[in-house]
């Protein structure tokens, strides 16, 4: 109905594949029937997870990591028009001109900087899904920014007590935060 809420916390040693699998069939489990489109940070495995218990979801591959990661290995000074040159491929009107500005930005920077243009084109597939939905919509599923926000405002509660006995001491505290916070 248009409301973001919190479906379920869960405690894990990683985010591996096996792990994104026991969530999602949690979620299914307690009457989850699909997911329409999930925002992913690209974590290995999580999307065959998704695929294996929803299998109609659509993935979207959060941006915003995306150009972290383009933007690791940049010289400082050519940052700002590298950044400006990727802001033409992801705020595109629709894929196909991301995919033109794309091959330009590839002319200007695969000289220099190769591994980037690449790194778009191997993941387009789930950094392109957004350009399916109208621009309106485009700017709440193409970032994990929601997501991330409130893990950051969980880690304020758990910064300050770094040690937890159990499992379910860290999961009392999260829950109290949660409720908190929402």
């Amino acid at each position: 109905d248009g409301r973001k809420e919190v479906l379920g916390m869960w405690v894990g040693e990683n985010e591996s594949a096996k792990f994104w699998a026991t969530v999602l069939n949690s979620l299914k489990n307690r009457g989850v029937e699909d997911i329409f489109i999930a925002c992913t940070d690209n974590l290995t495995g999580f999307d065959a997870a998704i695929h294996a218990t929803f299998p109609q979801t659509e993935i979207q591959n959060c941006i915003i990591h995306q150009l972290r990661n383009s933007r690791k290995y940049v010289s400082y000074k050519d940052l700002k028009a590298l950044m400006a040159d990727l802001k033409a491929v992801y705020a595109a009107v629709d894929e196909q001109a991301a995919l033109d500005a794309l091959d330009t930005f590839g002319e200007r920077w695969d000289k220099k900087y190769p591994k980037i243009s690449q790194s778009w084109r191997a993941n387009w597939a789930n950094l392109s899904t957004y350009f399916k939905y109208p621009q309106e919509v485009r700017r709440l599923i193409y970032t994990t920014n929601a997501i991330e926000g409130f893990n950051r405002q969980l880690r304020k509660v758990t910064k300050a007590k770094s040690v937890f006995p159990t499992d379910d001491s860290l999961l009392k505290m999260l829950y109290l935060a949660m409720m908190d916070i929402t």
